[in-house]
């Protein structure tokens, strides 16, 4: 059996083009949805998935209105293939259900491997030369060393509450914390 998907980003725009187009390719049942891509809890989707069984197929116009990015459509295409449920796009000219069209996918999948893999290398290779210009990421510290060393003093001196301390240098009680963790650490290596 042939179901067909079709959506659009927002409620004022048709799905007069994409329903053509599905009922022209032999869709016996169409499942709609209306708003983004990029949300993966799908009204429609939803029924469509629980609905289709082994052998069936489903029929987009194109694949961004199944899914956003690649990676989302190689997941899905795996649950699908899973389920022994094929994928087809009209514009695309894509059949899973095909061997050349199980055969792009999976180019598809290495590419997006491949893809991920040189983004994760580059940003890692950013992040050394950073550290070895002397920079190093996170968020700042919220006081100098200076006010580091006075938040120890004055709590070592025990003459004002944690809270107090905390509003005299606008941090709050897990910063004084971690500062007298590491000033009790840094005071230990130095005696």
């Amino acid at each position: 059996m042939l179901l067909g998907y079709a959506r659009v980003s927002t409620d004022d725009q048709h799905l007069t083009l994409q329903h053509d187009a599905l009922n022209q390719a032999g869709c016996d049942q169409l499942f709609d949805d209306y708003g983004s891509g990029a949300t993966a809890d799908r009204a429609g989707l939803r029924r469509l998935l629980a609905y289709a069984r082994a052998g069936d197929t489903i029929v987009v116009w194109r694949l961004d209105r199944l899914s956003r990015s690649l990676k989302d459509l190689i997941d899905m295409v795996t649950v699908l293939e899973g389920k022994g449920i094929g994928l087809k796009s009209l514009h695309e000219s894509i059949d899973t259900t095909s061997s050349s069209g199980k055969l792009i996918f999976h180019i598809f999948g290495a590419l997006a491997e491949f893809e991920r893999t040189l983004i994760r290398e580059r940003t890692q290779a950013g992040l050394q030369a950073a550290r070895a210009r002397g920079r190093t990421g996170g968020r700042p510290k919220a006081l100098s060393p200076d006010q580091q060393a006075l938040a120890v003093k004055l709590y070592d001196e025990k003459q004002h509450t944690v809270a107090q301390i905390c509003r005299m240098l606008g941090i709050s009680k897990p910063t004084l914390y971690k500062y007298l963790a590491a000033g009790k650490g840094t005071g230990a290596a130095s005696a």
